[in-house]
């Protein structure tokens, strides 16, 4: 029996001394309940997401020197930890000195083992092998067989040796790989336990399928499986990423019988059995992540500890009576005090007193600072600013005013609210204001560039529209308690109100039919192996029955949007040529976008300003399903 202390531990990045100073807080407490041993996550000491400060000499300096001081106290304690090895003599593909993401072991006072990372993730957020050099890359180097380099530890506690076989998380998730170094480990072994420190950002859904692959590795080798991941908020600029922790233990059988509460620092302890099978734990039950609980966790978590790092403590949040803003200011409400939140109508001639109206309920119910400043003397002027400037051509000397169409006049609308009023507003209310974003608008660029796409934060961009809605029912029934967000809010149709065309009271409003177009924007995105043209072509030429069970939409909806072919090509091209066009260079300058699904817009989602392409297979697709018969 092994008493262990899961170390789930709140990283910050770029902060090895506060790091290693809550280590070390740790280690003191674990030593004082007798535990045998302390794990700690991945890239304890420094963080993970750091960019190109991995190339800082200074900053491995001190990571290798606040590592010196966790070996130097694994008196009467066994730590397991995460840090950065370097090989000062050596150096890395790129010319620099060589790093290695590694899991070192100490005890008595001395480092026992560094075993580096096998695996390095190259895909979605991460760029391992940008900055490590991996354990692959070292056997090819010293022309040795890989297994032979994948060893285990032998630790000594109250006399009797245990057999340790350390990992680091993606060296877990080696089904797409074609080296197993769980495998390795146990041919060298065999183990007595197997212990994956981990850096793993939270994604909707990502814990269910880790039980799964875990608790089927556990079973295969008939060694116990601790899992130890870390909490907090890391960055590469353009995304932010939660860690939700959930450290687990699994037994021999491949049976949950610990885990850490998410989104929770903690030091937990287990007394978990290591050689006797009759002394096995029960199994427990762990909660679904695949829930809408979940995600409010992890977004309510990830905006709170965004405000904290960057130091703000006022928001400001346009509120237009939509469901957006109003999903944003509830929960920026729940987050931050509300005289800490002010929130802001600014309506046009086009507003209606529906959503005028509905915007001053909800900040009345959420107990928020509210003002109202109207946009329409402003917008008047630069239009006639615009429409009344002569423009001349220096070479003949004619002269021509600009054309300012119903199209431009919402550029200008939009851009008033967010690069004029809120900014403004944000500096003299000492904060930031807020972009209320949803995944749909971001995937075509339904928004405004320095206008409604603004802002120091999209807490909300990588949600779908219906996820927003979900979002919206949760904050009232479960967060509040009763109804926050008007319930004329969430039934409201979704409109910009940016003309006379989008009136919310005539029923009409944004051109996105998001119960069908969601779906097909997540299949162009999200999908492992994403969708384009002409598979979604290839799928509707099968029938909308597939088509649809393809996307994930409601069963009748492609019928019901588009009488033929032709429609449904028209629609098709028309938001394809917006998600890899325009929308390119609108994404490319948002805001950062807080992450909790399978790919999000920003470093996850790599994208290069190129020309629209329709393949030749969907040219002859589209040619054939248009030709009359």
């Amino acid at each position: 029996m092994l008493k262990i202390a899961l170390g789930q531990m709140e990283v910050i990045p770029n902060r090895p001394d506060l790091n290693t100073d809550k280590m070390l807080t740790m280690i003191h407490n674990a030593r004082s309940q007798q535990a045998d041993i302390i794990i700690f996550p991945e890239m304890a000491i420094p963080g993970y997401l750091l960019g190109d400060t991995w190339e800082q000499r200074s900053y491995l300096y001190d990571c290798e020197y606040f590592g010196q001081k966790i070996i130097a106290a694994s008196q009467d304690i066994c730590i397991v930890f995460g840090n950065v090895a370097i090989e000062w003599d050596k150096h890395g593909d790129d010319g620099r000195v060589r790093k290695h993401n590694a899991c070192f072991v100490a005890q008595h006072g001395q480092l026992v083992a560094t075993r580096i990372k096998t695996l390095q993730p190259n895909y979605r957020e991460f760029d391992d092998t940008r900055h490590f050099f991996s354990l692959r890359k070292l056997a090819l180097e010293r022309k040795q067989d890989l297994e032979t380099l994948l060893t285990p530890v032998n630790i000594t506690i109250k006399d009797k040796v245990y057999t340790i076989g350390c990992i680091i998380c993606e060296d877990g998730w080696n089904d797409d790989y074609s080296f197993d170094p769980i495998a390795a480990l146990q041919a060298n072994g065999p183990l007595d336990v197997i212990i994956n420190i981990s850096s793993s950002p939270f994604t909707l859904g990502k814990n269910n399928k880790r039980n799964r692959v875990f608790s089927r590795q556990a079973r295969e080798t008939g060694v116990p499986l601790i899992y130890l991941n870390t909490v907090g908020l890391q960055n590469n600029g353009k995304t932010v990423y939660t860690f939700d922790g959930f450290s687990t233990v699994y037994n021999r059988l491949g049976q949950i019988i610990a885990y850490c509460q998410p989104f929770a620092e903690t030091l937990d302890y287990l007394d978990l059995p290591i050689t006797t099978v009759d002394q096995e734990l029960p199994a427990i039950t762990v909660p679904d992540d695949f829930t809408i609980d979940s995600l409010y966790q992890a977004i309510s978590y990830g905006t709170k500890k965004f405000l904290h790092s960057i130091g703000m403590t006022k928001v400001v949040i346009g509120l237009s009576g939509g469901i957006d803003s109003a999903v944003s200011a509830a929960l920026y409400a729940s987050i931050l005090n509300p005289e800490n939140i002010l929130l802001v109508n600014m309506p046009s001639k086009f507003n209606s007193a529906t959503t005028k109206n509905l915007a001053a309920q909800l900040a009345q119910n959420l107990g928020c600072l509210y003002t109202v400043m109207s946009i329409e003397q402003s917008v008047e002027y630069t239009a006639a600013q615009l429409g009344g400037t002569p423009v001349t051509n220096l070479a003949n000397g004619r002269q021509c005013n600009l054309l300012v169409s119903s199209f431009v006049l919402e550029n200008i609308q939009a851009r008033d609210r967010s690069a004029r009023l809120l900014a403004g507003i944000a500096a003299a209310f000492g904060g930031g204001f807020t972009c209320n974003a949803n995944k749909s608008e971001l995937t075509v660029g339904y928004s405004t560039l320095y206008g409604d796409q603004a802002g120091f934060l999209a807490s909300l961009a990588d949600l779908w529209k219906h996820q927003v809605y979900q979002l919206a029912s949760y904050l009232n029934t479960h967060v509040y308690g009763r109804e926050i967000i008007p319930q004329a809010i969430i039934d409201l149709v979704p409109s910009a109100e940016l003309s006379f065309d989008q009136s919310v009271d005539q029923g009409k409003g944004d051109p996105i039919i998001y119960p069908y177009h969601d779906y097909l924007f997540r299949a162009f995105m999200e999908y492992w192996n994403r969708a384009t043209p002409e598979d979604i072509l290839s799928w509707y030429s099968q029938g909308s029955a597939v088509l649809e069970q393809k996307l994930g939409c409601q069963s009748g909806i492609v019928d019901q949007l588009f009488p033929g072919p032709r429609e449904f090509i028209e629609d098709l091209e028309r938001w394809w040529r917006l998600y890899t066009g325009m929308a390119v260079a609108k994404r490319i300058q948002a805001p950062p976008v807080l992450a909790v699904s399978r790919r999000v817009y920003g470093f996850d989602h790599r994208e290069s300003q190129n020309t629209i392409y329709f393949t030749q297979k969907y040219l002859t697709l589209k040619r054939s399903l248009l030709s009359p018969t």
